[in-house]
């Protein structure tokens, strides 16, 4: 005895198994988190990241490929940095275990190629008020010179 296709049923099992190959492909090409963050193909890493929440001594850290350098603003303040390779130059070499104290500036670190700045008493921003903040990074390849210099600016905010 044939049975006879019965086309409604045909009808829902196809919406049923079209809606779950949809399901399927939503849930693999959804990015979600630090995926979904663009920042350009210079910067590694870093932190805060747009739109994160901080406290009002958080660090910033930017951490580049090989072969940048970079300066920061925050708010419209360009900050000073200072190269930690200059800093050793100039205060000579430290003792084996010696603390070293860095400026209330902005250091970039050439060996990580890493710009950090701690907002601390002292320095131009010695905390970061209450509210959301711009950051604005100018970086640049050391071969190509501060001339060709390109900008990735980025918002965080403080509770």
């Amino acid at each position: 005895m044939i049975r006879r296709l019965d086309r409604s049923r045909l009808l829902i099992s196809f919406g049923i198994s079209l809606g779950l190959v949809l399901i399927a492909f939503g849930l693999r090409s959804g990015i979600t988190g630090d995926e979904a963050r663009v920042t350009p193909e210079a910067i590694e890493r870093m932190s805060p990241a747009d739109g994160d929440r901080v406290l009002r001594q958080a660090q910033i850290i930017i951490d580049f490929v090989d072969g940048y350098t970079a300066t920061i603003s925050i708010d419209g303040i360009e900050l000073p940095v200072t190269r930690l390779d200059e800093l050793s130059s100039l205060v000579g070499q430290p003792a084996p275990g010696a603390q070293v104290e860095l400026p209330a500036t902005a250091v970039f670190d050439p060996g990580n190629n890493v710009l950090s700045f701690q907002p601390q008493p002292g320095a131009v921003i010695e905390s970061f008020s209450q509210g959301e903040h711009i950051a604005t990074v100018r970086y640049w390849k050391i071969l190509e010179g501060a001339d060709k210099f390109r900008t990735y600016t980025w918002r965080f905010l403080t509770d």
